[in-house]
């Protein structure tokens, strides 16, 4: 359950939230899950929860960096304004 809350917090850091991202809500969701299954003894469902919680995350945070590379590449190609042709007036 360690690696899936640090997955969460390495998602929420590069600035993942439940609202933006589908994935860090279902890895969220997971680790409650996982959490209720620990209380409840049930230890290969909290642990299949919790690798769950993991993968979501990491794909919650592969989301952000992947927006970040797209905007990046955005800026990079779009015209400057002092590089476009002055306009006659």
């Amino acid at each position: 359950m360690s690696d899936a809350r640090q997955a969460i917090a390495a998602a929420r850091v590069a600035g993942a939230t439940e609202v933006t991202s589908p994935d860090l809500y279902a890895a969220q969701a997971a680790i409650t899950r996982a959490e209720k299954h620990i209380d409840a003894q049930e230890y290969t469902r909290a642990r299949l929860a919790a690798l769950e919680a993991k993968h979501h995350a990491g794909d919650a945070l592969n989301g952000v960096q992947r927006t970040e590379a797209q905007n990046a590449v955005a800026q990079h190609t779009a015209p400057h304004a002092d590089s476009a042709p002055a306009q006659p007036h």
